[in-house]
């Protein structure tokens, strides 16, 4: 199978204020907008985009036993400094915090907050990993995030 895209569709009961949130603060555009579903857009240039769509929950396009709001679902957003995203979104804007900023010992500083409807979004910026944790990444994988943390 050849995969021309590939994106998650949250199913959410706040489709506007949901899209309005990933505009403002995450600096997602319109790619289209209707009012059960909308389709947005970030990024682009050397690093690609990243799509993200809003789906009313109630919308007959869904079969019906599955007519709810997503549950369960973590939107994991990389950036390059994490502790400027916490002052920018959890000091200055005042976002819904879920969890506080911490180091992990799996190679993560991270903060997770929560959108208008629910979902969680982990912040992320990669960290070394303990000795013991690095153990756990195959070996391509650790030369290619070591290699990217030596580049930055």
């Amino acid at each position: 199978m050849k995969i021309n895209s590939f994106y998650p569709v949250i199913m959410t009961k706040k489709v506007a204020d949901c899209a309005e949130f990933y505009r403002q603060y995450f600096g997602y555009e319109v790619v289209y907008e209707s009012d059960w579903y909308v389709s947005l857009r970030t990024g682009g240039g050397q690093q690609g985009s990243y799509e993200l769509a809003l789906l009313d929950a109630g919308h007959p396009t869904i079969p019906a036993q599955y007519r709810k709001r997503a549950e369960g679902v973590i939107l994991n957003m990389e950036v390059d400094d994490v502790d400027g995203e916490y002052e920018r979104l959890v000091i200055g804007a005042k976002l819904t915090l879920e969890q506080d900023i911490r180091d992990e010992e799996f190679g993560q500083r991270h903060f997770i907050l929560s959108d208008p409807g629910g979902i969680l979004i982990d912040v992320i910026a990669v960290i070394p990993p303990s000795v013991e944790e690095s153990a756990n990444y195959s070996e391509s994988v650790w030369k290619q995030e070591k290699a990217r943390g030596e580049n930055e």
